[in-house]
């Protein structure tokens, strides 16, 4: 999953970022934005549960809905160990 600030909110860690990188000289860098990933693994009897199982998680959990969208990027089946 990758969660993100939604636009237009500020995001201090994308400023730091982007003051910093310009003083090191990449002007061409306009915006930074700051979000994390999460890699989940579950067991699921479908791509489609776990993919429900996912969203359900972000939604309730993992995102701030008033500060952050989230997407769940990939969903895919593991071997077996």
């Amino acid at each position: 999953m990758r969660v993100s600030p939604r636009p237009g909110l500020l995001n201090p860690e994308g400023k730091a970022i982007h003051h910093a990188l310009n003083a090191l000289g990449f002007d061409a860098v306009s915006d930074v934005r700051v979000g994390k990933s999460i890699e989940v693994r579950l067991s699921a009897a479908s791509e489609d549960d776990a993919r429900s199982a996912a969203e359900a998680m972000a939604r309730r959990l993992l995102a701030n809905p008033v500060t952050e969208d989230y997407e769940v990027e990939r969903i895919a089946a593991l071997e077996p160990a």
